[in-house]
């Protein structure tokens, strides 16, 4: 990766685990896709309105060469390593989409003529 990964807290307590665990998860990105050149991990908790539990929200930005993804998730979860997994599994989709596409194992189907 040629950026550091930047991991901000918004809302809740800088943790040195939940940090550690993000950047594990990052690693495990780049070993599946080596192009992966930059990625920040934001994870606060929303504006609480009357609902019981916390709901995290997790906002993942990665960047490969020519392009950038974005996963949003705001999880009516109590674990926030669960909101985490459910955040970076739907980053690692993208890039797997993306990495088909780039290998051309995509179909790209023909307009239908009328």
């Amino acid at each position: 990766m040629i950026k550091p990964v930047q991991v901000v807290f918004h809302g809740i307590e800088h943790s040195d685990a939940v940090e550690a665990h993000v950047r594990d998860k990052v690693a495990k990105l780049e070993r599946l896709h080596p192009q992966l050149s930059g990625c920040r991990v934001t994870i606060g908790l929303p504006h609480q309105r009357q609902q019981q539990g916390k709901q995290f929200d997790v906002h993942v930005e990665l960047a490969v060469p020519g392009k950038e993804f974005m996963v949003n998730r705001v999880l009516g979860e109590e674990d926030m390593y669960a909101a985490l997994r459910d955040a970076f599994d739907a980053a690692r989709r993208q890039l797997d989409d993306h990495a088909r596409e780039q290998r051309g194992e995509v179909k790209h189907h023909e307009p239908r003529s009328a």
